[in-house]
């Protein structure tokens, strides 16, 4: 019976004793709608001698904190981790189960739903429930990104989903919360196992992420051409910022897809984001309107951009971006060329 299930609860994804930041944003979100339903918000934590994790999933915003502690589970793999979520689930019942939209979250999430039985809503970068009907609202663009669709899931608990990461925020650190660790034993053995971690490689020669950069110059199709966008880059090399850009600019050659922005690029969350010659369209928008500062410069008063941004500049871009370029390297070498967002 679907009463007979209720709480929120977020699986923690660590690795090497580390919590994903991903999943510190879910306890933001998860408290939010926890506290609307009125009841216990909970963190899933599975792995080998991760029991000393537990006050900072606690700390981060969790009531309780569920733990499958096991010596099989200290790299993941689906199996022994959708037995342990299995055996959670079955016996506590929760009605809302959130996972981050990682490599791992989105496999352990859909492995799980098909097993329980349920629904499953991908890549969330919205949620609210409906109170009334203790309904999850899982909303995420759809039909290329025009629209936002909230999906239900009326018939089956729990209900799922995993969201993006850098679209919900966590809150802030509270070591003097206090909550109730729930360990469980589970039954698995190596030899039982169908698939082995033999070795695990971590790619030291990554570059750093553009959703790591603190300050980031996104251009769009109103740069005009390949040869106006050079001037997103002029200005991002002048602050030291990074280059990011609409889908249209990367179809369009202009940069690599590794620097899009948006539903099928990165969701950033830098200090500082200057959208310029960007439209603003959901699909973009949904990837970066949880920066601190945007700065938007397009010649469209009536440009969606501005619905999001913090300050604005009407204008054309190929007339603003030189005179900031020209106003910035005055205030670096007034500063003997450093540069602080701070």
């Amino acid at each position: 019976m679907i009463e007979e299930y209720r709480g929120v609860w977020v699986f923690i994804e660590q690795n090497d004793g580390e919590i994903e930041g991903v999943s510190l944003e879910l306890l933001g979100a998860g408290r939010k709608l926890a506290d609307k339903l009125e009841v216990a918000l909970a963190g899933v934590l599975l792995g080998d001698n991760v029991k000393s994790l537990c006050p900072e999933v606690i700390a981060y915003g969790a009531d309780e904190v569920y733990v499958v502690d096991h010596p099989v589970m200290k790299d993941y793999r689906t199996e022994s981790y959708m037995k342990g979520i299995m055996l959670l689930a079955e016996k506590y019942k929760p009605e809302i189960f959130l996972y981050g939209a990682t490599p791992n979250g989105k496999d352990l999430a859909s492995a799980v739903a098909t097993d329980l039985s349920t629904g499953l809503t991908a890549d969330t970068t919205m949620l609210d429930v409906d109170l009334e009907k203790r309904l999850l609202e899982a909303s995420r663009p759809a039909f290329g990104g025009n629209i936002m669709a909230t999906i239900l899931c009326k018939k089956h608990r729990p209900q799922m989903a995993t969201v993006r990461p850098k679209v919900m925020k966590a809150l802030e650190r509270d070591m003097n919360r206090t909550g109730k660790i729930i360990e469980e034993e589970i039954d698995l053995k190596e030899e039982d196992m169908r698939t082995k971690v033999l070795k695990i490689v971590k790619d030291i020669t990554k570059k750093a992420s553009l959703a790591d950069a603190h300050v980031v110059v996104a251009g769009g199709k109103g740069m005009g051409d390949l040869q106006g966008f050079q001037l997103i880059h002029e200005l991002a090399d002048t602050i030291g910022a990074s280059v990011g850009g609409t889908r249209d600019v990367v179809e369009a050659g202009w940069l690599p897809h590794e620097l899009q922005v948006g539903q099928t690029g990165e969701t950033i969350t830098p200090k500082i984001y200057f959208a310029i010659g960007i439209s603003g369209a959901i699909q973009h928008v949904v990837g970066m309107k949880n920066s601190e500062f945007i700065i938007a410069i397009n010649k469209d008063p009536n440009a969606p951009i501005f619905d999001v941004a913090t300050y604005g500049i009407v204008g054309d871009a190929m007339e603003i971006v030189p005179k900031l370029i020209e106003q910035f390297k005055v205030l670096r070498k007034e500063k003997g060329g450093e540069v602080s967002y701070v």
